[in-house]
């Protein structure tokens, strides 16, 4: 599976009907309700929309016949096996009616154009974990946890024994990166994985 590593936007002119599609990567519903919001246009005819979040997805004809806009939209992200992307196609009226069959291939066409061209990242599985070091530790574990790619500390706590790591893994790494942090401290760290014993 793949995401889009910036947004994209793609227009064409369909029988004098003008289509803007505009996509990007999100990471939540709410993220893709405020993408739709800052890419719509209130002027235009209709604002037609989909994303897919891992199982989550969800489309909008906004007034065109329905399965005529959001569905094609849809299809398009997976047909480009796109994951955590908002899509949105606007169309402004050009007084020729494209009837069902046309307005799903200029939906769903322009939608699928303005992927194709997109910038393409692999949605990598992560995992979190928490690693627990002394002082003594410290800055050794972050300098080598950094220089791992996929690698991210997301957060920071400290008290009186050290400091606690809240990290990102790339999941297929997780076990190297462990016998790493083991192995650097000594096995000093404790580290933490979701529903295992600590390490």
């Amino acid at each position: 599976m793949f995401t889009l590593d910036s947004i994209e936007t793609f227009e064409q002119e369909i029988k004098k009907s003008r289509f803007l599609a505009v996509a990007g990567p999100i990471a939540s519903e709410a993220a893709a309700k405020e993408f739709f919001a800052a890419h719509s246009d209130p002027a235009a005819n209709h604002n037609c929309w989909a994303w897919r979040i891992g199982q989550s997805y969800r489309f909008n004809d906004d007034g065109e016949p329905s399965g005529t806009a959001g569905k094609p939209i849809l299809q398009a992200l997976d047909g480009q096996s796109l994951d955590n992307v908002a899509v949105v196609v606007t169309r402004w009226f050009g007084g020729i009616l494209l009837g069902s069959g046309g307005l799903v291939r200029a939906y769903g066409g322009t939608a699928a154009a303005c992927l194709r061209t997109a910038s393409k990242v692999p949605i990598i599985a992560t995992i979190e974990a928490h690693i627990a070091c002394g002082f003594g530790d410290l800055a050794l574990v972050q300098a080598r946890l950094a220089a791992r790619p996929g690698v991210q500390i997301t957060a920071e706590t400290f008290d009186a024994d050290g400091a606690e790591l809240a990290v990102t893994l790339p999941e297929a790494d997780a076990q190297e990166i462990v016998r790493m942090v083991t192995d650097i401290t000594s096995g000093r760290a404790v580290i933490k994985l979701p529903d295992k014993r600590p390490s």
